[in-house]
C-alpha cells in the first residue's frame, strides 16, 4: 500500500477509534513532512471520517488550527479540547456536539463561528479567547470587556465595533477593517498583530447622545489615516508605563525620580511619549518601555523615590538637581502641563541620555495606571471579565449565581458617577478576588477570602449618597453574594 494511502487509513482509524489526540499527532506528522501530501488532504480525511462515523471523541484533544469546514459534527465530543484558531465555517449540526469548557458553549457563539456573521450583535464580556473569526462580518458588533486574546481576526470587518476594554493579547488583526471602531481602554499588547490594518479613523471613547463622535483620531474630521498610519499611531501606546500622580504634583520630584528610574533600569528603554493633565492638580506621565519590562516593579520603584523626593525641602531638591539641564527641562514640561488645558503634548524633545524623552501627539488611550493602588481601569476590568468567564453559568436563569451577581456588581462599579477612579480600581480588584474565590465557594479558605473582599467593598462604598445607584445595587448584591459563599 502506498505510504500516503496508509497514512490516510491511519487518520481514519484514529477518528473511528475515538482518539482525538491522535489526530493532532497525525496532522503534526504531515506538517513535519513525514508523508508526501498536504494538510488539506489530512483535514478532508478527518472531516470525511467524522461524517461517516456520525460522532467522534476529541475530548481534551489539541485541535489548534484544525479545519472542520462543512463537516457534520452531530454527537462529536469536543469537551475540554483546545480549539484555538479552529475553523468551524459552515459546519453542520454543531449544536448537537458536546462542547463543554470551550467558547462553543454559547449558542450565539456557535452561530457566529459557523456563519461568520456577527454584525450588530452583542458579545460583551464573553470569553472568546482563541476563536477563529477570519473574514467575519463584525461591523457594529459590541465586544465590551470581551476576551479576544489569541483570536484570528484576519481580514475581519470590525468597522464601528465597540472594543472598549477588549483583551487583544496575541490577537491577529492582520488586514482587519477598524474604521470607526471605538477603542476606549482596549487591551492591545506588543504581541497584537496590526500589519495591514485598514482604518481611516477611530474613536477613543464610546459614543453618547451628547457626543456621538468622541475623541476622533485623526482630530480633523476632514483627515483620515493613510495606509499603515494607524499601526504607527497606536504603536507608542500599547506597551507603556503609566505613572498617575493624583495629589499635589511636584514637577521637580517627577523629573528627578524619572531620571533615576531610567538610569537604574537602562534595559527598560524608558521613553516618555505623553503627558496628560487630569483635573486641576493631577497628571498622567506615560512612558514607552521594553516589552519585557516589569511595569509593576518600575511603577513601585518610581513612586517610592518620588514620594521621598517630594518630602524634601526645595533647597535639598536643588542640591540633587544642581545644573542638570535635562532634569530642569523635564521639570519645566511637567510644570507647563499642569498649567495647560487637559491634554499637553510636545514634539521631538529628545533627551535620550535621560530616557529618550519624546512627547508625541497623544491622548488618553489606555486609561489610568500607576500610583500604588491606582491601576489601569481598562486592564483591571478586562481581568475581572476574564476571571468571571472562568466561572460556570447559573443553571437556572431566574436564580443568578456568583458569576451573574459579580457581573452585575462589576457593571455598577464601572458606571458609578460617585466613585473616584482610584476607588473604582480598588473595588474592581475586590470583585476579581471574589471571582477567583468563586471557583470553590465552599472551601473555608475561599470563604475567608470572600468575607475579606466583601468587607473591603463595603468600606469603599461607605459614604456614598443614598441616592447613588451603586448603593442600591450593592445593598442587594453583596448579601446575595455572601449567601452563595455560605456567609449569609
Amino acid at each position: 500500500m502506498p505510504v500516503a494511502l496508509a497514512f490516510l487509513g491511519f487518520i481514519y482509524l484514529a477518528v473511528v477509534g475515538s482518539r482525538g489526540a491522535i489526530i493532532s499527532t497525525a496532522r503534526a506528522s504531515v506538517e513535519a513532512g513525514i508523508v508526501p501530501f498536504s494538510i488539506a488532504i489530512a483535514d478532508e480525511c478527518l472531516k470525511t471520517a467524522i461524517n461517516n462515523t456520525g460522532g467522534t471523541s476529541f475530548n481534551k484533544a489539541d485541535l489548534t488550527n484544525a479545519n472542520f469546514t462543512a463537516a457534520t459534527l452531530k454527537n462529536t465530543n469536543f469537551g475540554y479540547a483546545n480549539v484555538t484558531n479552529t475553523c468551524w465555517f459552515q459546519a453542520k449540526r454543531l449544536d448537537r456536539a458536546r462542547v463543554s469548557a470551550t467558547y462553543l458553549e454559547k449558542p450565539q457563539v456557535r452561530k457566529l463561528v459557523i456563519t461568520g456573521q456577527g454584525q450588530n450583535k452583542n458579545f460583551d464580556r464573553q470569553n472568546l479567547r482563541g476563536v477563529n473569526l477570519q473574514k467575519a462580518n463584525l461591523a457594529d458588533a459590541s465586544f465590551i470587556g470581551t476576551d479576544l486574546s489569541e483570536a484570528n481576526l484576519q481580514d475581519a470587518d470590525l468597522s464601528r465595533a465597540k472594543l472598549k476594554q477588549t483583551q487583544l493579547d496575541g490577537t491577529d488583526l492582520t488586514g482587519a477593517n477598524l474604521t470607526g471602531a471605538y477603542i476606549e481602554d482596549w487591551g492591545i499588547t506588543h504581541t497584537t498583530k496590526l500589519h495591514g490594518v485598514r482604518c481611516e479613523y477611530v474613536f477613543m471613547r464610546l459614543p453618547t447622545k451628547e457626543d456621538p463622535d468622541p475623541l476622533r483620531k485623526p482630530d480633523n474630521k476632514q483627515e483620515v489615516f493613510a495606509d499603515g498610519d494607524f499601526a504607527d499611531f497606536i504603536k507608542p501606546i500599547f506597551d507603556t508605563l503609566d505613572l498617575y500622580h493624583n495629589q499635589g504634583v511636584d514637577p521637580r520630584a517627577v523629573a528627578i525620580a524619572f531620571k533615576n528610574l531610567a538610569q537604574n533600569h537602562p534595559e527598560a528603554e524608558l521613553e516618555i511619549v505623553a503627558m496628560e493633565k487630569r483635573g486641576d492638580d493631577k497628571i498622567l506621565l506615560r512612558a514607552k518601555t521594553n516589552p519585557g519590562s516589569d511595569k509593576s516593579q518600575l511603577s513601585a520603584e518610581y513612586f517610592d523615590d518620588y514620594n521621598q523626593l517630594k518630602a524634601l525641602s526645595q533647597s535639598q531638591q536643588l542640591l540633587l538637581v544642581e545644573k542638570d539641564k535635562r532634569i530642569i527641562s523635564l521639570e519645566n514640561m511637567v510644570d507647563t502641563a499642569l498649567k495647560q488645558p487637559k491634554f499637553y503634548t510636545q514634539g521631538d524633545t529628545n533627551m535620550s541620555d535621560i530616557s529618550g524623552i519624546n512627547i508625541q501627539d497623544s491622548s488618553n488611550v489606555s486609561g489610568i495606571a500607576g500610583n500604588n493602588s491606582i491601576a489601569n481601569l481598562g486592564t483591571i476590568s478586562g481581568n475581572v471579565s476574564i476571571a468571571l468567564n472562568q466561572l460556570p453559568d447559573a443553571p437556572d436563569v431566574e436564580k443568578p449565581g456568583i458569576k451573574e451577581l459579580l457581573s452585575q456588581l462589576q457593571d455598577a462599579i464601572i458606571q458609578s458617577t460617585y466613585l473616584s477612579e482610584e476607588d473604582k480600581a480598588e473595588a474592581l480588584e475586590q470583585v476579581k478576588t471574589l471571582a477567583e474565590a468563586g471557583k470553590s465557594p465552599q472551601e473555608s479558605t475561599k470563604q475567608k477570602t470572600a468575607k475579606t473582599a466583601i468587607t473591603m467593598l463595603k468600606g469603599i462604598f461607605t459614604g456614598l449618597p443614598v441616592v447613588a445607584s451603586l448603593v442600591e445595587a450593592t445593598n442587594k448584591l453583596l448579601p446575595a453574594i455572601a449567601k452563595l459563599f455560605g456567609l449569609g
